[in-house]
């Protein structure tokens, strides 16, 4: 799912070109309409004489299972605005109203949003489309919205209708710990951001040759061994999640309705575990911890009984843990798995999964197992061969990593960042779909499109958010927006009406050339 051949250097010098602008060229921030959200609603109807003005004695009214939702409307605009925006039962006038109510239309994410004079109504069937419609709202206010003690005079959102709902169900982002270890509250930071953009699932990738991150209670030394001091590309990136931290990372994730997917990659990608347990080896002997990059040369040994213990207690254990529904067990680059080994492998362990209640997702490699076919698979590599994947029938999960992989350099002075798949510009990122990426898989087989960020070049938040930022845009309009709205130069103004946000938001974010940034 990574590195398929190793002619890759990662740049670390920022060019002067990519941070720099001349601010007389930088266009002004046009008036903000309905229809200028990211990503694109899939109806929206402007009526600019029909703007709400927030005020002071503005309130949110709900209740019930809306009541949240409404505290983080209410919360997301207080500190800009200085208005107390009380939460109520019911009002007549001068408010903003969120209401569960079922038209049997837009489904659990879905919403629909009007805007007049005297009132703003979002209706939606379930929370999570009222917290969608949340993120909508945001974006109508003016980029000051993101700046505590804002010095805007007047508030205004602007006047109209939205109807929106999501094209696929999983749209998804994932993090990558295992290369280098990201803390508990820069995994929340980037909740919060990709949250913005109705992003729904964040995959965390919490094992692999250079550091295990979770800890399990019956293989203790695979997070104080694997996880320790000098773990990580080279040796820089250790840490590792207790139950406590990932308990609490997947509250903080479903308060913004976003589940957390685990994954344990097995049977490749597996050093760390055996230098903590050697007895995982085919040998018995324990293998040199490694903090270089490289792929496909480790294994645990198919013939082993341990070894089905081993993932036995693993998966028992991030199961327990997991209240959302998919357990991701990779299954990518085991070139060290005798074929035969592999597919042996896979038998006794997808069962496992399903066993403790989840779904399991695997790296595309799993399709040719016959356990796999109840499993999601995720495509991820845009050179290989596609054909076990429409012939397992599954469920597809969609990753190019020549578009969607994050990691992948902007361009070949890309500060940070891979290249082995290609560079990818912004218009590469928006320009595919996810829909008809894989031929002989019809759309109705796609369960979404992931975004993986993997973590080889990155050691901290900003190196993270420079290189997600504005790609992982581009990715949640494909998966939430009809495909008949996907228009590049609507998406480029759209997105460079957002920069101001990031900037008051203290979001380190690549400013593309291809993109007209507003003045920031």
């Amino acid at each position: 799912m990574r590195l398929i051949h190793l002619a890759v250097t990662a740049v670390f010098v920022l060019p002067l070109a990519v941070v720099t602008a001349s601010a007389s060229r930088l266009p002004e921030a046009p008036p903000i309409s309905v229809a200028d959200v990211l990503p694109a609603p899939a109806e929206a109807v402007p009526d600019p004489e029909a703007a709400f003005p927030l005020t002071r004695d503005t309130v949110i009214v709900a209740s019930g299972a809306a009541v949240p939702v409404a505290e983080q409307l209410a919360d997301a605009f207080r500190p800009a605005t200085g208005f107390p925006l009380k939460v109520v039962p019911a009002a007549a006038t001068n408010a903003i109203a969120l209401t569960l109510a079922d038209d049997g239309a837009a489904g659990d994410e879905g919403y629909r949003l009007d805007v007049r004079t005297d009132a703003v109504s979002l209706r939606a069937a379930q929370p999570a489309g009222l917290f969608a419609g949340v993120q909508t709202l945001r974006q109508l206010l003016p980029p000051e919205i993101d700046a505590p003690k804002a010095q805007h005079r007047d508030w205004a959102i602007p006047g109209g209708r939205i109807v929106d709902r999501p094209r696929f169900a999983y749209r998804g982002a994932m993090l990558d710990l295992a290369r280098h270890f990201h803390t508990p509250d820069e995994v929340r930071r980037y909740i919060d951001q990709i949250s913005r953009f109705k992003i729904n699932h964040l995959h965390l990738h919490l094992a692999d040759d250079q550091g295990w991150r979770i800890q399990i209670d019956s293989w203790p030394r695979l997070a104080t061994v694997g996880g320790g001091k000098g773990t990580g590309v080279r040796g820089i990136g250790g840490g590792y999640l207790t139950k406590d931290d990932y308990r609490a990372l997947v509250r903080y994730a479903a308060d913004r309705f976003v589940t957390i997917v685990p994954e344990i990659d097995m049977p490749g990608h597996v050093n760390a575990a055996q230098v903590a347990y050697p007895e995982l080896t085919c040998d018995g002997l324990a293998p040199k911890p490694r903090i270089d990059i490289r792929v496909g040369y480790s294994s645990l040994c198919a013939g082993k009984e341990i070894t089905y213990r081993f993932a036995e207690d693993v998966i028992r254990e991030v199961a327990e843990l997991t209240p959302g529904k998919y357990l991701h067990i990779g299954g990518d680059e085991a070139h060290s798995t005798p074929h035969a080994d592999y597919l042996a492998f896979q038998a006794r362990v997808l069962p496992l999964v399903r066993k403790y209640g989840k779904i399991a997702v695997g790296w595309q490699e799993i399709a040719a197992a016959p356990a796999a076919r109840d499993a999601i698979v995720q495509y991820w590599n845009h050179e290989g061969d596609p054909a076990p994947i429409v012939a397992s029938g599954a469920k597809v999960l969609v990753s190019p990593a020549d578009r969607a992989y994050l990691d992948m350099q902007y361009d070949l002075l890309t500060p940070g960042g891979l290249h082995w798949a290609g560079t990818t510009e912004v218009d590469d990122a928006y320009g595919w779909d996810p829909g008809r990426v894989l031929s002989g898989v019809p759309e109705d087989l796609i369960l979404g499109v992931e975004a993986p960020l993997w973590s080889e070049t990155l050691r901290d938040l900003a190196d993270l958010e420079f290189l997600a930022f504005p790609r992982l845009v581009a990715h949640a309009e494909l998966g939430w927006s009809p495909r008949a709205t996907h228009d590049w130069e609507s998406f480029r103004a759209r997105l460079g009406a957002y920069g101001p946000r990031w900037t008051r938001q203290g979001v380190r974010f690549y400013r593309s050339p291809q993109i007209r940034w507003v003045n920031i």
